[in-house]
C-alpha cells in the first residue's frame, strides 16, 4: 500500500468536505483524522516513527500548511485512543481533542464526559484543564472513573473549590466571599460539578417565628435535588452542621416534592493551606474548602 498517497486522499477529501457540507464537517473530520491516524499507525510500524517528519515535510510542500509533525501525531494518537474504546464523542470537536489527547485515560474520559455535559467551548476546557479540574478531585472519584462506576453528586465536587477575583482582600469575609461567588455564579455552579441550576442567594425561609437566610439554594437537575449551599470562613465547627441540616429539613418539607430526591447540603470552609476534602456524618453534607486566586 502506498501510504502516503491514502494520506494525501483523505486529507484533500475532507477539506473539499469542509467547504461544501458545514452541518456536519465536524464529523467528517473525526473521521478523517481517525483513518489518516490508522494509516500513520500502520506506516510507523512498517517503516518507523521516522515516516511522520517525511509525511509532514511532503504534505506541507503539497497540501499548505496545517499537517506539522504535530498534528500528524495528534491524529495517530487520536486512532490510538478511538481503537481502545471503540466510540469517543462525536460531540467535540478536533480542537477539543487536540487538548487533551495526550492525558492518561482517566483524564481524557474525565474531560470528555464535562465538555459533553457542560457544553463546554475549546476555550473552557483549556481553562479547566489550567485549573487542574482533574487533580482536584477526591481519589475516590478517580477509581470510579478508571472503573467505570456510576458517580455521586459529591463525586465531582472540587477541592479546593476555586473562586476568582481581579481584587486583593487582606481579610476574606462571608460577605466577600459570598459576593465573589455571586460575580461568577456560572463559573462556581461547574466547580461543585455538572447539572447545577441557581435558585436564589439569601433564600428567605420562616423557622418558626423567625426568618433564615441560605446562603445559596440550587438545584441539580441530574441527581433531582435542591442542594443547600452555606459559605463559612473558618474551619469547620458542629454547629455549622446543625445550622444546615436545619436548613435541608426545611427544604424536605416545605419545597421538595414527592418527585425530587433528599435535599443535599454542601458546606464550603477555609482551612488554612490544607484543601483535604473532609465530610460530615450526614452522608447529605458534604465539606470542601475554598481558595481565592
Amino acid at each position: 500500500m502506498n501510504y502516503y498517497k491514502e494520506i494525501k486522499k483523505l486529507l484533500i477529501n475532507n477539506e473539499v468536505y469542509k467547504k461544501v457540507k458545514d452541518y456536519s464537517k465536524n464529523r467528517n473530520d473525526l473521521e478523517t483524522y481517525y483513518n489518516v491516524g490508522k494509516l500513520l499507525y500502520d506506516a510507523g510500524s512498517k517503516y518507523g516513527d521516522k515516516i511522520i517528519e517525511n509525511y509532514s515535510k511532503k504534505l506541507i510542500s503539497e497540501l499548505g500548511k496545517g499537517y506539522s509533525v504535530r498534528n500528524l501525531r495528534n491524529m495517530r494518537q487520536y486512532y490510538k485512543i478511538t481503537e481502545k474504546w471503540q466510540t469517543v464523542s462525536a460531540k467535540l470537536t478536533w480542537s477539543h481533542f487536540c487538548e487533551i489527547l495526550w492525558f492518561n485515560e482517566d483524564k481524557i474520559l474525565y474531560y470528555i464526559d464535562i465538555a459533553e455535559k457542560q457544553n463546554l467551548s475549546v476555550r473552557q476546557l483549556r481553562e479547566k484543564i489550567k485549573n487542574n479540574d482533574f487533580e482536584r478531585l477526591p481519589e475516590k472519584t478517580k477509581s470510579k472513573i478508571k472503573n467505570n462506576k456510576k458517580q455521586n453528586i459529591n463525586d465531582l465536587i472540587k477541592n479546593p473549590i476555586k473562586i476568582n477575583t481581579t481584587k486583593n482582600y487582606e481579610k476574606i469575609t462571608e460577605k466577600i466571599l459570598h459576593n465573589l461567588i455571586l460575580d461568577n455564579i456560572e463559573n462556581f455552579m461547574m466547580e461543585l460539578g455538572s447539572g447545577y441550576s441557581f435558585i436564589g442567594s439569601e433564600y428567605k425561609i420562616k423557622i418558626g417565628n423567625r426568618y433564615n437566610y441560605i446562603d445559596l439554594l440550587l438545584f441539580n437537575y441530574i441527581y433531582n435535588s435542591f442542594v443547600v449551599i452555606e459559605l463559612k470562613v473558618t474551619e469547620l465547627k458542629k454547629e455549622h452542621i446543625g445550622q444546615i441540616k436545619t436548613y435541608m429539613n426545611y427544604i424536605d418539607k416545605n419545597i421538595k416534592t414527592p418527585i425530587h430526591d433528599k435535599t443535599i447540603g454542601i458546606i464550603i470552609v477555609k482551612k488554612d493551606n490544607d484543601y483535604i476534602m473532609e465530610y460530615c456524618s450526614d452522608e447529605r453534607i458534604y465539606k470542601t474548602t475554598y481558595k481565592v486566586n
